[in-house]
């Protein structure tokens, strides 16, 4: 990858944390495309908060890269930017840590296409908040997979994924941190070997949409059983606004740390 030029999206620590590690190994983008801490998006009829945020701009002013800011209901702002990514000549863009959906004229603009991580092993669970549903429904396992983007939401041909435990006390940081982990390897295996990449497809029919979570998600449903109710509270554990139960005088509750006893 370090003699490829490409264009980077990304919005969150994750996002953050990738981009230092291509950084740190010479692979530096041309361009940075990132979304504000508040921002629209179509599931929402106000702007949403981005609890997992990083402010990519002081990484692009230290290492003089271009930066712009995208937000829109739909994402197709993003077309607005085209003419500058043709610019570029670029021969692929990244997606990591991303809100929208990126169009197919932009993705075109590249050699390469835009291969994007999606924190599961598609075709299980794509779509939105993939580790917190993972957790939810108690998943002993989950991983991260490297794929091409399509038209469709996270359907696109597969390039590589690796696989991690949940253990029974992990909460969702500590998934956060093995996802990030497990990118770090993909990448830096795809960076080996770019010139002898195989696309799998996958299967369409398989794969699991899920939904973006929102704070008020959060509420414990205390008819649950007691592992159904563990789960849902360590996967909304910081840095995500947590599950809680609601007072009779209208307050939250949050619960950030649970045992669950014998």
């Amino acid at each position: 990858m370090n003699k490829l030029s490409f264009a980077f999206f990304g919005a969150t620590n994750y996002s953050k944390e990738l981009l230092l590690f291509l950084l740190e190994k010479d692979l530096v983008p041309k361009v940075i495309f990132s979304i504000p801490q508040e921002f629209n998006i179509s599931y929402s009829n106000e702007k949403v908060k981005n609890t997992n945020y990083a402010d990519l701009k002081k990484i692009a002013l230290k290492y003089d890269i271009l930066y712009y800011e995208i937000d829109s209901v739909d994402g197709k702002k993003t077309k607005d930017y085209e003419p500058i990514i043709k610019e570029l000549n670029l021969d692929l863009i990244l997606v990591l840590g991303w809100y929208y959906m990126l169009p197919k004229s932009t993705r075109e603009l590249s050699k390469y296409g835009a291969w994007g991580i999606h924190a599961s092993l598609l075709p299980k669970y794509a779509g939105g908040a993939p580790l917190n549903w993972a957790i939810i429904n108690g998943e002993k396992e989950t991983g991260v997979t490297l794929f091409r983007m399509d038209d469709g939401v996270d359907d696109g041909d597969i390039i590589s994924q690796k696989s991690f435990l949940i253990e029974f006390e992990d909460t969702i940081n500590e998934i956060y941190q093995k996802a990030t982990i497990a990118s770090k390897e993909i990448l830096n295996e795809v960076s080996l070997n770019i010139d002898n990449i195989k696309f799998k497809p996958q299967d369409k029919r398989k794969i699991e949409i899920y939904p973006q979570r929102k704070p008020d998600d959060g509420e414990i449903d205390l008819s649950k059983t007691s592992i159904e109710i563990y789960n849902f509270i360590r996967a909304q554990s910081s840095p995500y606004p947590g599950a809680f139960i609601r007072t009779v005088d209208g307050k939250k509750i949050i619960i950030e740390k649970v045992r669950l006893e014998n």
